[in-house]
């Protein structure tokens, strides 16, 4: 792995189905998959995921709590398999996570470490979760960030713009998918 890593987040069967409006979305991201792969940075997959009977969840975490005891999210659950238009080659790295941000719960930040990377660029569902939560953690940890617009999804249009275009930008590159693989070429 260089030292920059893409990370595909939360790009699983049961969140793409919720938030499916963009046609677009998934070749675009398969696009930027595709050209970080032929520029030889690494692509991470973060997924979410709990073990049978939910024992990483709380019933005072309002995001999680109503999904614990429904079979949703474990290993059995189809919705929880990364979605076929974007899957994962033979070496990249899946990663579980146990909350919103890439980093909480799993072992992002050891992969990271481990591989020399000092640089994310971001994608994923959704701009206002996992993306926004992880932006957060990853410039508290001292990586550089560059979040691709056009790499992400929000059910809020709204919310997505000013993300964006106005918070992630004091803490990452903002750019969209074509700008970036652009400059990989």
């Amino acid at each position: 792995m260089t030292s920059t890593a893409l990370l595909v987040m939360d790009v699983q069967q049961g969140i793409v189905s919720r938030f499916g409006d963009d046609a677009d979305y998934l070749p675009r991201l398969s696009a930027a998959i595709s050209a970080a792969r032929a520029a030889g940075i690494g692509v991470i997959y973060v997924v979410v995921g709990f073990r049978p009977g939910y024992p990483e969840v709380s019933e005072r975490n309002k995001s999680f709590a109503t999904i614990a005891g429904t079979g949703r999210f474990t290993d059995s659950d189809q919705d929880a398999r990364i979605h076929p238009a974007v899957g994962p080659a033979a070496d990249d790295v899946i990663v579980v996570k146990r909350r919103v941000s890439a980093f909480a719960g799993s072992d992002l930040d050891v992969v990271l470490r481990s591989n020399g990377a000092d640089h994310l660029v971001l994608a994923g569902i959704a701009t206002s979760g996992v993306v926004l939560s992880t932006v957060r953690q990853a410039a508290d940890l001292d990586y550089r960030l560059t979040v691709l617009s056009d790499g992400c999804l929000d059910g809020d249009q709204e919310v997505h713009r000013v993300l964006t275009e106005k918070v992630f930008p004091r803490q990452a590159e903002v750019t969209d998918i074509a700008t970036w693989t652009t400059r990989l070429g």
